[in-house]
């Protein structure tokens, strides 16, 4: 069967039925439900190579986890899992194939030759890593690019993400209304996510005339988990620890609980994005929660609208303290 009979079965032009196979939004969800059960009855399958080439679309969209500043990351991270789970199946059911990549950026020219490979018809990068001037490069020629992470005044690209500097802030008063005194942030500052995260902590730390310290670490759970068992053996316990990222608490929590340090008792934690594990830790993870499943919604929306041609712009999801057994 042909679009035209297709077409004369479903009481629309060949136009209509072409657009509504290819889920174009101009089409209602009523007419476009019709067409998609006959086609389905009378097994109309249309050529999906052909149609990309004539809309000059490869169906894909990359997604790619830039490294950076954290090289040994893997996708098995609970964030990244999460967050990449949200986006395929977002994707997925609009039509789309995905290509996935963990990228080690080796070149400065790494994301320029990402855009212009022809594979794909947009991009979403989950994270900025250290790579913020690289994207704001790529941003100013190339539309169809979201990224998870941070906004920075007058950037070019488009970024969905957390407020991480009111989420900094929020943890630090949460530990201080608690009066805790000694204050301190496990991560590393570098990207502008975690950067800002600290800059909210100390921010709240100093209006509060409370004492706040860094203690630098890359974000490996072996590395932080190294950085705070040697913290701990110098003799120096705050009573307050705001870890950059659950992971990063997960491995606070175990260094304190090998040191045989009383958890809230003598040192609180908490954590920043409320991943599914933090529940379940002993104690329970007290944690900012970042909402992943409606970031990964607005990061496929700008994308597709940025596709479209359509204008799009950066959203800020705002964070949620999550009160638990750990602080």
């Amino acid at each position: 069967m042909k679009l035209a009979d297709l077409a004369v079965l479903a009481g629309v032009s060949t136009a209509t039925v072409s657009r509504a196979l290819a889920g174009h939004s101009s089409v209602n969800a009523k007419t476009q439900a019709r067409i998609l059960a006959l086609a389905r009855e009378h097994d109309v399958r249309p050529n999906q190579l052909a149609r990309n080439l004539r809309l000059k679309s490869t169906g894909a969209i990359g997604l790619v986890l830039p490294l950076g500043h954290a090289r040994t990351q893997h996708l098995t991270d609970p964030f990244f899992l999460t967050l990449l789970g949200f986006l395929a199946d977002l994707l997925v059911e609009r039509g789309y194939d995905i290509l996935l990549s963990r990228v080690i950026p080796a070149a400065d020219d790494w994301l320029e030759r990402v855009v212009d490979s022809g594979r794909i018809d947009g991009l979403l990068l989950v994270g900025q890593s250290d790579q913020f001037a690289a994207i704001e490069r790529v941003a100013q020629r190339y539309r169809p690019l979201v990224v998870w992470g941070a906004h920075r005044p007058d950037q070019h690209h488009l970024t969905i993400g957390s407020d991480n500097v009111a989420g900094g802030r929020m943890a630090a008063e949460h530990l201080i209304a608690q009066g805790r005194q000694r204050l301190l942030f496990v991560g590393d500052p570098a990207p502008p996510e975690f950067a800002d995260r600290l800059a909210g902590f100390a921010a709240a730390a100093r209006d509060a005339g409370v004492a706040h310290d860094v203690l630098t670490t890359p974000m490996m759970p072996e590395a932080v988990h190294a950085a705070m068992a040697e913290h701990l053996a110098g003799g120096t316990v705050p009573d307050a620890i705001f870890a950059a990222s659950d992971v990063a608490a997960m491995s606070v929590l175990r260094a304190l609980a090998e040191a045989g340090i009383d958890i809230p008792g003598k040192t609180a934690v908490v954590g920043y994005d409320d991943v599914t594990l933090a529940a379940h830790t002993s104690p329970s993870l007290t944690t900012i929660r970042q909402d992943l499943e409606i970031g990964a919604e607005l990061m496929v929306d700008r994308l597709l609208k940025r596709i479209a041609g359509e204008p799009a712009e950066s959203a800020i999801v705002p964070p949620v303290l999550i009160t638990r057994q750990s602080g």
